[in-house]
């Protein structure tokens, strides 16, 4: 599921979940929804986090390997 894949990137890239809600510009409680699933995460930040992370969508959405 992509939800383990968001985290898998921001533990190899050895962030916290405040440092992705700082990138976003949102709280950290709510990309912790996000992580678990609790709460639909928009285009326009999974676009931000690949770009962040320097891989791609289909990547996130485990349509590809690195």
């Amino acid at each position: 599921m992509y939800l383990r894949r968001l985290r898998d990137l921001r533990e190899d890239h050895d962030m916290k979940q405040q440092d992705v809600a700082d990138l976003l510009g949102i709280q950290q409680t709510v990309y912790s929804r996000y992580e678990r699933g609790y709460q639909n995460i928009p285009l326009e930040h999974l676009v931000k986090l690949a770009d962040h992370y320097g891989v791609t969508l289909d990547y996130i959405f485990e349509r590809e390997s690195k």
